[in-house]
């Protein structure tokens, strides 16, 4: 999106016309000799040839002269290497390649004439990578220039550095340029350089450049007298500060004293630094974008005079310009948008927050569209703050206008994302009626986006059923090619949890499936709603003429349907009517015993509660609209819960690859999310995930989920969520572990360390039970990022203790710190034995030892069912026997767990009694202390 020109840092500008704003230093004098008329009249030559194959046979003549030059016996002056380097690089620039002359330029950088050395420079920044054999020569060139105190020679060599900026470079320099920088004699423009020069070695070579005892006074050069060097040090200082805030944390004072003098002083006070009457808008947006990387100070003096600059650039803004030229009022408003992204970031100052809002809402009405697009993009975050949420509100008329009215799509998306945001339970049937009506004629690029936004807002501030379920079902009217299969999911998952919705829904779906032609959504809303509730209204014969419009995938599901009770309680009383359509469900009805059809028969159960996949889904959409949806949802205003809870039973594990995006529809729940108390929370069934565990000491709430299954979220809240991906073989194990950031902020000094406590550290024979070794994570993760750690895992000798997993990273400035505990149970480790009946009871006899066995009698805290239980068995890691026990609702299980110095045989026998809802569960064992760890797992998983 084209942004404001000022909101982008470019060397500044005068009335002068010196770049900068700076006094450049005094070059050396040209000689009368410099003027390289060979090289003039060879630039003349090439301008002059009429076609290609001229241009080319002229180029070659003079790469032939220049080679013959370059290895003829006679010596060349300083002046005619230059010449000749100068008509090389030439020749590169037009697109040829050059092979040879390296060397000469090389030879440059010894001249102690500037324009000979000058060209030299520029001719190795431009053709010489930095594989080249001829790096070393010229590093020892560049000493030689640091260490000549000439400023002149000492910026070519400076900006050389930068320029190349290659590995070699930094080892070479890296420790030499800090010391430059902060030396007392050097001059003010060998200081910018310096600055700047730094600022590239780090982005390319983080880890070669050190502070360390240069940090404080790199952070005093925001005191220098000189405009120009504070200019290229906060430039330097705010990537530190990105990396390694607490190190940089003293300069927060001095930015904020530094901008007071600015933003207090008069244009003529600056005078080279003033831009278009705005004294140094550059180096203010720079001030204002460093203190973004810090939370609010916490010294009061210097809280306060913030708060004052802050309040002088607001009330500035409101100022008549003093130029009409477009450069004066882009240079105020880069400062003033600048300054509200500062506000939003402390959003601790209602004043501030309200006072940003008015100024922004005058931007709405704006003639400049850059204007009106950065407006809406800042108050959408603006409207996720408690302070300025109902100043916002405000506004919502001219939003809806310039939804409707706005020429570049661009605007209007970032209207969609307003409205979106200050959105909330007063004006939500307003905002979602005309986000409907603003539906139809959308474009086609943000459709998608705006179904998924109409249909969270019409769920989450519901509070008439009725409206809600009117509100989809005209939203799959208008544009049905756009309602993804989660927001239909959605509307079936409502119904079925409340009672009093299901006769009004399954009515409103009949009516909607009379038009003449209905979307194939529709029709799957309606089979499913119906063949549900049907029996609630008439019974008519109206979806089975929408059928075979509708794609082959969904017409070919009738056993799919019937399976998941979605139409044969209704299509049973159709018989008369429907012959064809109710013909198999009859037959099936006939031949199938009585206890499995009442089963089938019965109504779908209450679905339990996790993220809205359509929230996901919304999360995952790229750019400022999306950043602040995802904010929005963290937040802070009160929402309407649609959905009942209930147990659905046992979750199923989802399978994501290693590159999976784990923010993405497999979300689970924000912590602490309940029906009374999360209002904001949307809740799912159809995501895979199960519930995240709350935040605490050493978190291991979410530890059981993963006994017997390898992959799922293991962890999540606001700010971060923690999905795995496992897998296991023999004694080895490897364990992805996906770090998402669900916010828009960067989360800076993330780092992971993983412990093994108690037992897992030493044995009795002092060796380690379980060995994990870790690879090294980013130090930042980017707001709705997500980054991959890989776990390597050794299983030594049998153990009970997880390993645990410490998380610290800083948000907002704030420290974060977080400790889970890893799902490694001994079990993973099991190998499965297939066992013949006669086999597996001589085996266990053999293990009669009481220390051997392990016996559990429980209650059954999930449904008694065959297929789930079938499952958690085969999760566990164990082979299930089939035909070994004499009673058949029993089931048992052998395995064999695989570790580096030994083997332990395991046996397991599970009996059930539905009709006391109850467990025995027996485990023997070689070694006594896995068959009761063991029994202690699998107890709590049933």
């Amino acid at each position: 999106r084209p942004m404001l020109s000022a909101t982008r840092p470019q060397p500044q500008r005068v009335f002068s016309g010196t770049p900068g704003g700076q006094k450049p230093a005094k070059m050396p004098a040209v000689s009368k000799g410099d003027g390289m008329r060979g090289l003039a009249v060879f630039i003349s030559d090439i301008r002059n040839c009429k076609s290609k194959e001229a241009e080319i046979k002229r180029i070659n003549k003079e790469l032939a002269n220049i080679r013959s030059k370059f290895k003829g016996d006679k010596a060349l002056d300083g002046y005619s290497k230059k010449k000749y380097v100068c008509k090389l690089l030439f020749i590169f620039l037009l697109g040829h390649d050059i092979d040879f002359g390296h060397m000469e330029a090389v030879n440059l950088l010894s001249s102690n004439k500037y324009t000979e050395k000058q060209i030299g420079y520029l001719f190795i920044s431009v053709l010489v990578n930095s594989n080249s054999e001829l790096i070393r020569l010229i590093n020892n060139a560049i000493k030689n220039d640091l260490s000549s105190r000439n400023p002149t020679f000492m910026c070519l060599a400076l900006h050389c550095i930068a320029n190349v900026g290659s590995r070699e470079m930094a080892e070479a320099f890296a420790s030499e340029i800090p010391r430059i920088l902060v030396a007392g004699d050097t001059m003010d423009s060998v200081k910018q350089s310096a600055a700047l020069c730094l600022l590239r070695l780090y982005k390319t070579s983080p880890d070669l450049v050190l502070m360390g005892e240069w940090t404080s006074r790199v952070v005093h050069l925001l005191n220098d007298q000189h405009m120009g060097v504070v200019t290229a040090a906060i430039s330097l200082i705010t990537c530190l500060s990105q990396k390694n805030p607490d190190e940089f944390k003293t300069c927060v004072s001095l930015a904020v004293s530094r901008l007071s003098r600015i933003v207090s002083s008069a244009s003529t006070d600056l005078q080279d630094y003033t831009y278009y009457f705005v004294p140094a808008p550059w180096l203010s947006c720079k001030l204002l974008r460093l203190l973004q990387c810090y939370p609010p100070p916490e010294d009061g003096a210097v809280k306060g005079r913030l708060v004052e600059c802050l309040e002088t650039i607001l009330n500035k803004a409101q100022e008549p310009p003093k130029s009409k030229k477009v450069q004066h009022s882009n240079a105020k408003n880069a400062i003033l948008f600048e300054a509200i992204s500062l506000i939003i970031h402390y959003d601790s100052e209602p004043n501030l927050l309200v006072r940003a809002c008015n100024q922004l809402g005058q931007f709405l009405q704006h003639r400049e569209t850059n204007l009106r697009y950065l407006a809406l993009e800042s108050m959408c975050t603006l409207a996720s703050s408690e302070f300025s949420h109902e100043a916002v509100k405000t506004h919502i008329e001219t939003v809806i206008n310039a939804l409707k009215t706005e020429r570049d799509v661009s605007v209007r998306q970032r209207a969609a994302d307003l409205l979106y945001a200050m959105c909330d339970r007063s004006n939500a049937k307003q905002i979602v009626a005309e986000m409907l009506s603003y539906l139809e004629t959308a474009d086609y690029s943000i459709r998608e986006e705006m179904v998924l936004k109409v249909a969270i807002l019409a769920e989450k501030y519901a509070v008439d059923y009725s409206w809600y379920v009117d509100t989809i079902l005209n939203l799959i009217r208008i544009a049905g090619d756009y309602v993804s299969e989660e927001v239909w999911y959605r509307v079936i998952q409502i119904v079925i949890n409340r009672d009093d919705v299901q006769g009004y829904a399954a009515k409103t779906v009949f009516e909607a499936l009379q038009a003449p032609a209905c979307h194939e959504n529709m029709v799957k809303v309606g089979g499913y709603i119906l063949g549900e509730f049907g029996n609630l209204i008439a019974v008519v014969t109206v979806l089975f003429c929408h059928l075979a419009p509708c794609s082959s995938t969904f017409s070919q599901r009738p056993r799919r349907l019937s399976k998941r009770c979605c139409a044969m309680s209704w299509l049973v009383h159709l018989q008369q009517t429907v012959h064809n359509s109710d013909q198999y469900y009859v037959q099936t009805s006939e031949v199938v015993s009585p206890v499995p059809q009442a089963t089938v028969l019965e109504e779908m159960p209450p679905f339990p509660e996790r993220e809205s996949s359509i929230l996901a889904k919304l999360k995952k959409k790229k750019g400022p609209g999306a950043v602040s949806v995802t904010e929005l949802e963290d937040g802070k205003r009160e929402g309407g819960e649609l959905n009942g809870g209930g147990e659905r039973g046992p979750e199923t594990a989802s399978t994501p690859s290693p590159s999976a995006d784990l923010l993405g529809i497999r979300s689970v729940a924000p912590v602490g999310a309940s029906l009374s108390s999360a209002g904001s929370l949307l809740v799912d069934v159809f995501s895979e995930a199960g519930p995240a565990a709350p935040s605490a000491a050493v978190n291991d709430d979410g530890f059981l989920r993963f006994v017997c299954k390898n992959n799922g979220v293991l962890f999540e809240n606001q700010l971060l969520q923690i999905g795995i991906k496992s897998e296991y073989r023999q004694n080895l194990g490897r364990m992805y572990l996906f770090y998402g950031n669900k916010t828009s902020v960067q989360f800076a000094s993330f780092t992971t360390t993983v412990s093994c406590p108690g037992e897992l550290q030493s044995h009795i024979l002092c060796r380690p039970q379980l060995n994990v070794q870790s690879k090294p994570v980013e130090p930042l993760v980017e707001g709705g990022a997500q980054i991959q750690q890989v776990l390597n895992i050794e299983c030594i000798t049998d153990f009970s203790e997880a390993p645990l997993l410490n998380i610290k990273f800083r948000y907002g400035g704030a420290l974060q710190n977080l400790t889970l505990k890893l799902p490694v149970t001994i079990n993973k480790f099991f190998q499965p034995t297939e066992m013949a009946s006669q086999d597996f009871f001589q085996r266990w006899k053999q293990l009669s030892q009481p220390q051997q066995e392990a016996q559990k009698i429980f209650k059954a805290s999930h449904g008694m069912d065959t297929e789930v239980i079938k499952a958690k068995l085969l999760g566990l890691g164990m082979a299930l026997l089939d035909n070994v026990d004499p009673n058949p609702e029993n089931y048992v299980c052998a395995g064999v767990i695989q570790t580096k110095g030994q083997q332990v045989g395991c046996l397991l026998r599970l009996e059930p009694n539905a009709q006391a809802q109850m467990y025995r569960l027996t485990l023997r064992c070689s070694k006594d202390l896995v068959s009761r760890r063991l029994c202690e797992l699998l107890a709590q998983q049933f």
